[in-house]
């Protein structure tokens, strides 16, 4: 039995090294162009536009594994959102009530806002949590796959009626008591990882990201369309983005 001691101890010694091998932590930046756009769950509410905008931030990677790893990290996603047009089947739309009370000395009536495309500009602090399942590597090249939930915390938002003759097309206004402060969001990336040195490598890819929560404020909101009585807006409102991943890790 004695010989067993040293045997075991050669054991864990060997798994610690393999351990420490495959734990590394490592970090880096990403500045990737995405394009964002809203949808709901009412067939009566459009998506009517795209909004360009920037996610810019710190990546953050703990190895498990070889090739495989836990990343999460914290970004500022700017320009997100995307514009809703509410159909001219509704004879009133009575939404963004607060913020419009707040921006015009004479408030529109609720026909006023039928058929009218509401633009949402958006800014997110995001955390992402998720995998990262690498390919061995062909050369300087390895490729990977992403799938992540994002927790998003609002840090800003403005907005913007179309064809209105209330108010200017280009008029941007504070809509805070419109939007949700917390958006939760499932997604999936993929992409290539070119190394530039041992330790250091370019990212490249896309990335497909859904929002989950309900991100429109649906308060004292209420849509009427003929033959029907005054009902709540209780459709769900999402953000939905695609993200050119540009980034490098050190």
């Amino acid at each position: 039995m004695k010989p067993t001691l040293p045997l075991l101890v050669a054991c864990l010694l060997t798994s610690l090294t393999a351990t420490a091998q495959y734990n590394p932590i490592q970090f880096g930046l990403q500045l990737s162009p995405s394009f964002s756009w809203m949808g709901t769950d009412n067939n009566l509410i459009e998506s009517d536009g795209t909004n360009l905008g920037l996610k810019l931030g710190l990546i953050a990677e703990y190895y498990f594994q070889d090739n495989y790893s836990i990343h999460t990290g914290l970004n500022v996603h700017f320009n997100s959102g995307g514009a809703l047009r509410y159909d001219e089947q509704f004879t009133e739309v009575d939404i963004w009530g607060e913020s419009l009370a707040e921006t015009l000395t004479t408030r529109p009536t609720p026909a006023q806002l039928s058929g009218k495309t509401f633009d949402y500009n958006l800014q997110f602090v995001e955390i992402p949590l998720g995998l990262t399942l690498r390919t061995r590597e062909f050369g300087y090249i390895r490729y990977f796959v992403q799938p992540a939930f994002t927790l998003g915390i609002l840090s800003g938002s403005r907005g913007s009626i179309r064809n209105a003759s209330f108010i200017d097309s280009d008029e941007n206004f504070k809509i805070s008591s419109e939007v949700n402060a917390l958006n939760l969001s499932w997604g999936l990336g993929g992409g290539i990882e070119y190394a530039i040195s041992t330790s250091s490598s370019l990212i490249g890819g896309l990335a497909f990201q859904s929002g989950i929560f309900d991100l429109t404020s649906d308060g004292d909101t209420q849509l009427l369309r003929q033959g029907r009585g005054p009902a709540e807006d209780n459709s769900k409102g999402r953000v939905n983005s695609l993200t050119i991943m540009l980034g490098i890790m050190f």
